[in-house]
């Protein structure tokens, strides 16, 4: 007789068996392959001096700006921006999802049941027979069964389901990448804004100070007659404009300050000390970058590498669908005992070797009445593929279009702020000769107004300007995809959140236990990250 040791190997076997003619059965539906996408030879400024065409990874592109207020907040945004921690919940739902998947390719059902029951019956004849009526029968039965029902994929329905499963869940690591490179583009290009703006203020405090300046005097030569009142009226006028700047300048300071408390996850108001620990400069921008070549976006993006692996979990699924054109094979199987006692129940005698019953055999299903609505699922499957791939394509060029407009606001901009420079330097000369002639009563007052209000205006403008350049630099890191590299070897959700979440259900290996390294994932995955399609069941 066979051992307990022998029945698992012939198990085993029968698996393999089953496994090996699933893998070398056929899958009906297309297999995949990544559209032609119009994609650029070079970038339309590539012989601009300020671009380099060298490889470049731009892991830590924020640091070119030497900030280090930026690099706490883009650390800071990382730990805790919850958009970015919703999108890690979703790469743990399609992972979920893909183990349902492959257990699709395992007995579909199964049911195991036990029962117990206490009969009571007449055993007697009737008084025809010479039987005694009022004579009954008592029992127990006792009985346990367990029954399976397995769907062979002999048309690779369940192979694709895991095939598209598969492909969903590397295009959810992908779109949270994409979640990441556009929060620390956000992030950055926030700070740059405020710090934009506190310069704003501080020229226009600065105009503030040198304009009352111009009142004091243009009422000290009133009260000495050698001015009219006009001269107070119109200096008052222009203090007051540039007064009224401070308000408006600092109510959009404070919602940039409340936008990146929400980007690090904080309540609006709490951030005020971060920003406090630096000297408020606008960050400064090098004077070459390293864009590479269109073509590199490819490779690089997250949503270009989302969107063409969600035409692949979409192609599948049109496998899925042509599978119920074709008949579905199971196979049915029925193991249990059954026993009966009058001195009452006894469950072990049910599994005595008497008492057994088996039941195996093959079933057949074909929805031939069904053909229409199937057909018409196959049509509807593929035309959702046929808008992904048009949706590849069109992130491909928006992809080229968000690079070659950072390049243009990074590139124009130096030029602007260049000449603004020296406008600032000449307007401020303007206004010291306007003021001294003026006092000396060679030139009107109108002069005076003309040279300060150019003055503040051309200050502002190299304010923006140079702020222009530093976003500029910002839109070219995020177009080229940089920054998502900083989450390899760590978890798509924080330890407070994987605690929480162990704390209501058993995650097994897709949550690594507290203080451990999380199992590694793909880099950024494409295609080739795919497994195979027949695989164990996960537990």
């Amino acid at each position: 007789m066979m051992g307990a040791a022998g029945a698992k190997k012939r198990g085993a076997a029968c698996v393999a068996i089953v496994l090996s003619t699933l893998s070398a059965g056929c899958a009906v539906g297309p297999d995949f392959a990544t559209p032609q996408a119009p994609i650029a030879d070079a970038w339309i400024e590539w012989r601009n001096h300020s671009l380099k065409s060298g490889p470049a990874e731009y892991r830590d592109w924020w640091r070119v700006f030497h900030d280090p207020v930026l690099d706490r907040l883009i650390d800071a945004a990382y730990a805790q921006n919850l958009t970015l921690l919703s999108a890690g919940t979703k790469v743990l739902q399609a992972r979920a999802e893909l183990g349902v998947a492959i257990g699709e390719l395992f007995p579909q059902k199964q049911a195991l049941s036990i029962s117990t029951s206490y009969n009571r019956s007449s055993n007697a004849t009737t008084p025809s027979q010479g039987g005694n009526s009022s004579k009954l029968g008592n029992f127990w039965a006792d009985n346990w069964s367990a029954a399976a029902v397995w769907e062979l994929d002999f048309w690779g329905k369940f192979r694709r389901g895991v095939e598209s499963a598969d492909a969903t869940y590397l295009a959810s690591i992908a779109s949270y990448d994409d979640v990441l490179v556009t929060l620390l583009a956000d992030v950055a290009q926030t700070y740059i804004g405020i710090r934009t703006l506190e310069r704003q203020i501080a020229i226009a405090r600065e105009n503030i100070t040198r304009q009352r300046e111009a009142v004091r005097i243009a009422r000290d030569r009133y009260k000495g007659g050698a001015a009219t009142m006009l001269d107070v009226h119109q200096a008052e006028n222009v203090l007051a404009t540039t007064e009224a700047t401070v308000p408006q300048l600092t109510l959009q300071l404070r919602t940039g300050q409340n936008a990146l408390a929400v980007l690090l996850g904080m309540a609006p108001g709490e951030i005020g000390a971060m920003l406090a620990s630096s000297s408020g400069k606008i960050p400064s921008a090098p004077d070459k970058v390293v864009v590479g070549v269109p073509a590199d976006l490819l490779r690089r993006r997250p949503d270009i590498r989302a969107a063409e692996l969600k035409a692949a979990a979409q192609s599948a699924q049109i496998g899925v669908a042509q599978a119920e054109l074709y008949p579905a094979i199971s196979i049915t199987g029925g193991f249990g005992g059954l026993a009966s006692t009058a001195s009452g129940h006894n469950l072990a005698q049910a599994f005595h070797p008497i008492g057994r019953m088996f039941t195996v055999g093959p079933s057949f299903k074909w929805n031939v009445l069904n053909y229409g609505q199937i057909t018409n699922n196959v049509r509807l499957q593929d035309a959702t593929l046929q808008q992904y791939l048009v949706d590849y394509q069109n992130a491909v060029l928006v992809a080229q279009q968000q690079v070659e407009d950072g390049i243009s606001k990074f590139t124009l901009s130096k030029t602007q702020a260049r000449y603004l420079a020296r406008s600032v330097l000449e307007a401020r000369g303007a206004v010291d000769i306007a003021l001294l002639q003026y006092q000396q009563g060679t030139q009107d007052f109108t002069t005076v107004l003309t040279s300060e209000e150019n003055l503040l205006t051309a200050q502002n403008n190299l304010a923006a300007a140079s702020g222009n350049v530093a976003t500029g630099l910002v839109a070219v890191f995020r177009g080229l995809g940089g920054g998502w590299q900083i989450r390899e070897g760590k978890g798509f959700v924080n330890e407070a959140t994987a605690r929480e979440m162990r704390s209501r259900t058993n995650w097994g290996d897709l949550l690594s236990p507290e203080g451990e390294t999380p199992p590694p994932d793909p880099g950024l995955p494409g295609p080739e990250d795919r497994g195979p399609t027949i695989r164990l069941p996960e537990w």
